[in-house]
């Protein structure tokens, strides 16, 4: 819900807003039958069977269950953050690199690890130039993705530099970046017309701890391509289960390697209940 365009995503080739994107998979997943209820869940217990998913409104017993609970992008959580969140910064470079928001122009990207240098590099396809700005006096990533940032004549890093805040124009439109230098303690504005977070995200599995195999950063272990958790019954999907690509497609397809291992879980159990669709035909 807190992404605005999604141009990447089959079968939308002017692009297609997050919240549209969902509304059309939510009335397709009624049209068969699915119920949906719009409730925080609050409570999961899989270390019985049959589980237990407790909500704001509800109770449910079930044989199984998908978890898809996605992952939070990590925020600086500056002044006017909340403001500017998909109206000038972004947390997925791949995502909204490509946007008519942000093509053409000069971004900046914050972080010095991995994702930082990747996202930075990804946008160089799209942006005029990107600025990298680390709060270390180096980089963590690799050394194969320091050289490819360093040698990359459109990536400036500049390092000891802390992000501020957003700065916008007459229109109320981000036109800058505000930044501090660590050492000097000096601040100065860069003129960027994006900022892209480069920091991490946090996978919603807190419901799941001490009851799934989590990693050591908290995302869901499958076994290898599969959808399946340390739990019999428990399937992960999405974003919670991977830390590595975090995009809508990926997300769609393992959810339906999710969906068709619970079917294929609950008919070897001897606990599929199936779902026919009736349809009302009029005579004229």
């Amino acid at each position: 819900m807190t992404t605005t365009e999604v141009e990447n995503f089959p079968g939308f080739p002017d692009g297609i807003t997050g919240p549209d994107l969902m509304d059309k998979m939510r009335k397709q997943a009624e049209r068969w039958g699915a119920e949906l209820y719009q409730e925080d869940v609050e409570f999961i217990d899989v270390t019985t069977s049959p589980f237990t998913i407790r909500s704001t409104d509800r109770e449910v017993k079930c044989h199984s269950v998908i978890i898809a609970t996605g992952a939070t992008a990590k925020r600086l959580n500056l002044p006017r953050e909340e403001e500017f969140w998909s109206r000038g910064i972004s947390a997925c470079a791949i995502c909204d690199g490509a946007s008519p928001l942000f093509k053409g122009q000069v971004l900046a990207v914050v972080g010095g690890g991995d994702t930082a240098t990747e996202e930075a590099l990804y946008l160089t396809k799209y942006a005029r130039h990107v600025h990298l700005l680390v709060r270390r006096d180096q980089l963590r990533a690799s050394k194969a993705m320091q050289d490819r940032v360093i040698n990359n004549p459109n990536v400036t890093v500049h390092f000891n530099t802390e992000t501020v805040d957003v700065v916008s124009n007459s229109k109320g439109q981000m036109s800058g970046v505000s930044i501090r230098n660590i050492d000097s303690g000096e601040e100065s504005v860069l003129d960027v017309k994006g900022l892209f977070y480069g920091i991490g995200h946090s996978p919603n599995s807190e419901l799941l701890a001490g009851q799934v195999e989590l990693d050591s950063s908290g995302y869901v272990l499958v076994k290898e391509g599969t959808a399946e958790t340390s739990v019999q019954g428990v399937f992960a999907a999405g974003d919670v289960q991977d830390h590595e690509w975090r995009q809508a497609v990926t997300a769609a397809g393992t959810g339906c390697v999710a969906a068709l291992s619970v079917e294929r879980y609950l008919a070897s159990n001897n606990l599929l209940v199936e779902f026919h669709q009736v349809f009302s035909i009029h005579f004229l």
